[in-house]
């Protein structure tokens, strides 16, 4: 079997989905199909049972996928180490968190970076909370895991690394305090509070007025330039917050709630670098968090 061949299979083997692996391998679905069949031919049994509304792996192709995986997981990570020495991956990679509780969330893709690098040292860093952005404009640091979407020109997105729902922080003495969700459109019943950076241009446009999604107009308060600063100012009530749902584990405060959203759309947390200073070692880190997504 050719390695794209056993790839192709192991793929298949993964997502059970015809179209899904096409996608992920971007190559056609009769790709995909020609493929299995030549394979199913060369093995003498079928590896897959396929209906017209599901795909399993049958015991043969279970085994297959099996005794494969491991050794071409080995084989991959060889080649990519061998390519990491030639193109001078080893050294330091430096890693800024605007969220720091992010890096423990995503402690599962860093392990990943540093088993299949490990000539490579990873830096964490926190970036500046009122400027996330500010750190790889300066060069103190060469990728960014930050709230998507970014579109800026200097900057390059990489990969999204972490999703996780949106909770509201209000204060243990607010009526939404009572409650066991609330809504995009709550926002407009009280003063909305904000990091101290403006929002950029794609995420709205200065200085027009945020509204909600029934279209009532969200009142917007001072600007905080740290964390706490934003975390005690919401604890005495001067206003509420949206914030990514792991605030509550990471930010516990006793006069504070964390309210989850309903029908709220997910935050993503995603790689940033600058177009200027794309390495190899940027570009290794973005290829493992491309292949740790499901």
């Amino acid at each position: 079997m050719e390695l794209r061949d056993i790839e192709i299979f192991l793929a298949l083997a993964d997502e059970l989905h015809f179209g899904r692996t096409a996608e992920r391998l971007h190559v056609s679905q009769a790709r995909v199909s020609q493929t299995i069949k030549q394979v199913e031919r060369r093995i003498g049994a079928p590896l897959f049972a396929r209906t017209s509304r599901r795909v399993q792996l049958t015991p043969i192709g279970k085994r297959l996928r099996d005794d494969l995986g491991p050794a071409y997981r080995a084989l991959r990570e060889g080649v990519e180490r061998a390519v990491a020495a030639g193109r001078g991956i080893g050294g330091v990679l430096r890693l800024g968190f605007e969220a720091p509780g992010v890096a423990d969330l995503t402690e599962d893709l860093l392990d990943r970076f540093r088993r299949r690098y490990p000539d490579t040292e990873l830096l964490i860093r926190e970036a500046d909370f009122a400027d996330p952005v500010a750190m790889l404009r300066s060069g103190e640091i060469d990728v960014l895991v930050t709230l998507l979407p970014v579109d800026e020109a200097d900057l390059a997105t990489g990969p999204a690394v972490y999703t996780e729902p949106m909770v509201l922080a209000v204060s243990s003495k607010h009526p939404f305090a009572r409650r066991k969700s609330v809504t995009l459109d709550d926002l407009a019943r009280d003063t909305v509070l904000r990091a101290a950076h403006p929002p950029e241009p794609y995420w709205i446009e200065e200085p027009r007025q945020w509204l909600t999604p029934a279209g009532h107009p969200v009142t917007r308060g001072k600007p905080f330039a740290t964390f706490q600063e934003l975390l005690a100012a919401i604890a005495t009530g001067a206003g509420i917050c949206p914030l990514a749902a792991h605030a509550r584990e990471y930010f516990s405060h006793p006069r504070i709630r964390f309210v989850p959203f309903a029908g709220s759309p997910d935050v993503e947390w995603g790689l940033v670098w600058p177009r200027s200073a794309e390495t190899a070692r940027v570009q290794a880190f973005a290829s493992v968090a491309a292949s740790s997504r499901p």
